[in-house]
Order: structure tokens, then C-alpha cells, then sequence
């Protein structure tokens, strides 16, 4: 699954937000709050798009308590991570978590 900047920004935030109660309800502007308390501003809409984006890709789910719009999410932090992982080892080393690997390292001594 492929995401943008942005997209991750929001997806680490709700998983900052919800990571001692998975259960929590998280609203558009719980994001908002969390990412502008990090550096990040976005306007409320643009937060909303992209979370609807989320819920489109099967990322967040989206529901309605009374009036209000909540958000939980579909894929925690390490399936996203390890859904990533599996992209790169497929589309840049025909499949191979070594071949990734020894790549990886060889960045790592090039970049300490």
C-alpha cells in the first residue's frame, strides 16, 4: 500500500493517539491538534480529505457517533510497516527479504 507524506503524517499521529487505548475514538480535529503540536499545520479540510482517502483505501474506518465522525484504524503501525517491506522486497529485489536486507546494510555503513 502506498502513502504520502501527508498520509503517513496522519496514520502516525492516530497511532500516537490511540497507542494505550486502541479502542479510542479519534476525530478529524484530534488529528489536527496532534500534528499541529508536532510542527505539522494543515487546515481541517485538508485533514479530513485525506483521512477520507484512508478510509477509501481501507487504511481507517469511519463511523458516526450522534453527529460526530470518529475514526479507528484497520492496519496497526507494524502491519503497515511489514505490508511496506513486502512492496520493496517485491518491486526492487524479486521477492527477496535477504537481497532487501544486504541492501539495507550496505546503506546503513554508508549513512553512520
Amino acid at each position: 500500500m502506498v502513502c504520502g507524506k501527508l498520509e503517513i503524517d496522519i496514520l502516525n499521529s492516530f497511532w500516537n493517539l490511540t497507542k494505550e487505548n486502541e479502542d479510542k475514538d479519534v476525530s478529524i480535529q484530534d488529528i489536527v491538534d496532534d500534528l499541529s503540536a508536532n510542527g505539522i499545520e494543515r487546515a481541517y479540510t485538508t485533514i479530513k480529505t485525506v483521512m477520507d482517502r484512508l478510509t477509501v483505501k481501507s487504511i481507517l474506518v469511519r463511523y458516526k457517533v450522534g453527529k460526530k465522525f470518529f475514526y479507528k484504524a484497520a492496519m496497526s503501525k507494524e502491519e503497515m510497516a511489514e505490508e511496506a517491506v513486502k512492496t520493496v522486497a517485491e518491486q526492487f529485489f524479486n521477492g527477496s527479504y535477504v537481497e532487501l536486507i544486504r541492501f539495507a546494510e550496505s546503506k546503513s555503513q554508508i549513512l553512520v
